[in-house]
């Protein structure tokens, strides 16, 4: 057996299943049957690739869609696949997602392709969110739209909210617009263009680089913490007096907003704004980006703090008052110890998606995509409110 991965997971998994079934009776093995005892029994997010050893290719997404898997026949007569369509930039050919709960398969020998759908009823994909907002490659296209596209009109839609804040307390300090890298370019660039519209002076300048590839989201608190601190950089070395406004897909926990927060305000920054391109993280997403519980998110460390009433009241998560989304945002502010905290609300994020019903929006809305995510979520939200359940009932 190999490692604990969600990828190392599923090839032990395909490799008992093949060794039992058909390897060792020296039988072709049914790949078709295969997939769709993994469709029966895995409840996530799968897209698939597979080259055995006869040289068959099989392609498998699972009936939930979560994640993208494309196929494109080229005028040449080659069959290619990839995980995203910008694979195919520069290709002359048809390009089509291979739908929710369906197998490609390609005979390695004869190079016939075959598609199966494996469940009783279809499926419509409904990508995760996160694909579009910071995974998936800026030139990757869903309906036609590439995902820079959508991050840079995000940016455009926060700089409309981020210059009335701003114009609402006047001040003369030179302003830049950065955003965090790698992900926040888009959102940045949209952003200080917008502003200029609205007539906020600012320059655009990165002020925070990478000094490694390693990921900060995963692993435990002292090893991120640890990591966060070994990877960001401030890029400049004097920022006396200056306003900082920096750009990002998303806080999550808030560790690493937190962290360049501070090194930027030890540079001499007069203050740190930070322009967030979705609405506040309230359900975390258990398939594959590294979130367990609803209390390592910044939103449920916030929400313990707040009176019960106001709990109460953003417990309505995407469908909140814009009074009660204020107060998250200024007590997240302050826990990272910045200046403001601007979010995307949840209407104009839908609006700006190329298809209103085609993502998981469930780390917003709680709504999960899955029955046993949202059984295990809902587990997680009744523990973490049963003091507010026992405070109400206790005052009425």
């Amino acid at each position: 057996m190999g490692g604990s991965t969600d990828a190392e997971l599923l090839l032990d998994w395909l490799e008992v299943s093949c060794e039992r079934e058909y390897w060792r009776n020296n039988l072709p093995v049914n790949y078709e049957k295969v997939f769709r005892e993994i469709d029966d029994r895995i409840d996530g997010a799968i897209s698939v690739l597979l080259l055995d050893r006869e040289g068959n290719l099989v392609a498998y997404r699972n009936r939930f869609g979560l994640r993208p898997l494309e196929f494109m026949q080229t005028d040449d007569g080659f069959l290619l696949f990839a995980s995203e369509n910008c694979a195919f930039i520069g290709l002359e050919g048809k390009v089509q997602q291979i739908f929710p709960g369906h197998i490609k398969y390609v005979d390695g020998k004869k190079g016939r392709c075959v598609d199966h759908y494996m469940g009783t009823g279809r499926s419509k994909a409904k990508l995760c969110a996160y694909e579009i907002l910071y995974l998936g490659n800026p030139n990757t296209s869903v309906e036609g739209q590439l995902h820079r596209e959508t991050r840079y009109n995000i940016g455009v839609a926060l700089g409309g909210l981020v210059a009335q804040r701003l114009q609402e307390a006047p001040d003369s300090t030179p302003t830049i617009v950065s955003s965090m890298p790698h992900t926040g370019g888009p959102y940045a660039d949209g952003l200080f263009a917008s502003l200029a519209k609205h007539g906020v002076s600012t320059r655009r300048q990165e002020v925070v680089t990478t000094q490694s590839l390693q990921r900060t989201l995963i692993g435990r608190p002292s090893e991120r913490k640890s990591r966060i601190a070994q990877k960001y950089l401030v890029q400049l070395t004097n920022l006396a007096d200056s306003r900082i406004i920096i750009v990002d897909e998303a806080l999550i926990r808030g560790d690493t907003s937190q962290a360049v927060t501070k090194m930027l305000l030890a540079a001499g920054a007069k203050a740190v704004h930070w322009a967030i391109g979705s609405p506040p993280i309230v359900a975390p997403n258990y398939c594959g980006v590294g979130i367990d519980t609803l209390e390592e998110l910044a939103f449920w460390r916030i929400w313990k703090r707040l009176p019960p009433g106001e709990r109460k009241r953003s417990l309505r998560f995407h469908k909140m008052e814009p009074q009660i989304l204020q107060i998250i945002e200024s007590n997240i502010a302050a826990f990272i110890s910045a200046a403001t905290i601007t979010y995307l609300p949840f209407r104009i994020l839908e609006a700006l998606l190329p298809s209103r019903d085609g993502f998981d929006l469930s780390p917003f809305t709680f709504e999960m995509p899955t029955p046993a995510g949202q059984k295990r979520a809902d587990r997680n939200f009744r523990e973490l409110t049963a003091d507010l359940s026992y405070s109400e009932s206790s005052s009425a």
